[in-house]
C-alpha cells in the first residue's frame, strides 16, 4: 500500500518534535497506510530524545532508515544530513532552507509518480527557503508549480467549518482590485470538484460570501456583490453547482458551523480564518484544493518559542493526517 509522506518542515521549528511526540504517544498507530517522514534523521533523533532518551536510529547510514522510539518505529527518507547538535532552534541557516525545499520536492514527486498517496506538510520558514533560492511564497505555490497547476484554492478545515479563500495573503486595501467574477467562479469550480472527487459528496452545498457589510446593502456599501460575486454565482448555478449567496459574513458562519453548508467561499484571508480559528484553533487543517495530488498541512507556524521544549501540540498534525486519509 502506498504511504502517506510527512514532510518534516523547518529543522529548527516544532515540525520534527510534533512528529515524534505523536509517535511516542501512539497516535500514529491507527492509520491504515504506512507513514514515511521526508526529513533529516539526526534532527528527528534529537527531537525524539526529548521524549525518550533511549531513542535510536536503525541503519542511520542508509537513505531509508528507521527511528525507534520505545516500542514504536517510524520510517525516514533521509534527504538531508544536517549537524543536528549545531542547529539552534529558531535560527534556520541556508542549509536548512535548502533542506526544507528538498523535503517538499521529494514528497511531491513521489505523489505525482503514484508512489505515495498523499503529502502532509509540517511548517516551514518562508524566508529561509527564499534565501536558499527557492522563490515561492510558501508550500502552496511551490506544490502548484511542481504539479503544473495554474490555480489552486487554500482551504482551512475543521469538523464544524471549512473555509476556502478567493484571495490569500494580500493587504486588505488590495483585495477589491484582486477580485473578479472569473476568479470567484474558478474558486467555486475548484471547490465543487474537489468536494465531489476527494470528499465523495454528490452535490456539495457552497455558501459564497459578500465582500462588504450586509452584502453591500444594494450598493450602499459597495457594488462588488452586484458586479462580481452575484454573476459568478449565477454562472456556477447554470453549471449545476449548488452555490448560494452573496451571503453577509456577519451571519453566515452561524449556519455554516451548524452544518447547513459543506464549505464557505470567502473573499479574503481574515474573513474566513477568524471564525475558523475561533472554532478550530488547535485542530484546523490547511488543505490545497485543485492539485492532482492530496496535500494537507498543519495550520500553524514553526512556533520557535516552543521548539525544543516538547510542549508543542500535535492535534493539527493528527487532524491533517486524518484529513489526508479521508481524501485518499
Amino acid at each position: 500500500m502506498t504511504p502517506i509522506i510527512i514532510s518534516m518542515g523547518d529543522p529548527t521549528g516544532i515540525g520534527p518534535e510534533i512528529i515524534v511526540k505523536a509517535l511516542s504517544a501512539g497516535d500514529l498507530d491507527g492509520f491504515s497506510r504506512p507513514l514515511v517522514v521526508a526529513g533529516d534523521p539526526g534532527v528527528l533523533l534529537r527531537a525524539a530524545r526529548l521524549f525518550e532518551p533511549g531513542a535510536v536510529l536503525e541503519s542511520p547510514e542508509r537513505t531509508e532508515c528507521c527511528l525507534q522510539l520505545g516500542p514504536r518505529k517510524l520510517r525516514i527518507q533521509s534527504l538531508s544530513r544536517l549537524e543536528a547538535e549545531r542547529i539552534r532552534y529558531g535560527q534556520p541557516d541556508l542549509a536548512c532552507g535548502v533542506a526544507m525545499a528538498d523535503y517538499i520536492d521529494w514528497a511531491a514527486n513521489q505523489c505525482i509518480r503514484g508512489d505515495a498517496a498523499a503529502i502532509v506538510t509540517c511548517p516551514i520558514n518562508k524566508a529561509a527557503i527564499n534565501a536558499a533560492g527557492i522563490r515561492f511564497p510558501g508550500h502552496t505555490e511551490l506544490l502548484a508549480q511542481r504539479c503544473g497547476v495554474d490555480r489552486v484554492v487554500m482551504m482551512l478545515a475543521g469538523e464544524k467549518l471549512k473555509v476556502c479563500l478567493v484571495t490569500t495573503h494580500l493587504a486588505l486595501t488590495q483585495v477589491p482590485a484582486a477580485l473578479s467574477s472569473e476568479g470567484i467562479l474558478a474558486t467555486i469550480r475548484i471547490v465543487d470538484n474537489a468536494f465531489r472527487r476527494q470528499f465523495q459528496l454528490a452535490r456539495p452545498h457552497l455558501a459564497v460570501l459578500a465582500l462588504n457589510p450586509h452584502a453591500g446593502e444594494d450598493g450602499l456599501f459597495g457594488d462588488e456583490e452586484q458586479r462580481l460575486i452575484a454573476p459568478a454565482i449565477a454562472t456556477a448555478r447554470q453549471e449545476r453547482i449548488e452555490a448560494s449567496g452573496p451571503h453577509s459574513a456577519d451571519t453566515l458562519f452561524h449556519f455554516a458551523a451548524r452544518g447547513d453548508y459543506d464549505a464557505v467561499i470567502c473573499m479574503y484571508h481574515d474573513q474566513g480564518l477568524i471564525p475558523l480559528k475561533l472554532l478550530h484553533f488547535e485542530d484546523a487543517v490547511n488543505v490545497t484544493l485543485g492539485l492532482p495530488i492530496v496535500r494537507t498541512s498543519v495550520d500553524h507556524g514553526t512556533a520557535y518559542d516552543l521548539a525544543g521544549t516538547g510542549r508543542a501540540c500535535t492535534r493539527s498534525l493528527l487532524a491533517a493526517l486524518r484529513m489526508a486519509s479521508r481524501m485518499i
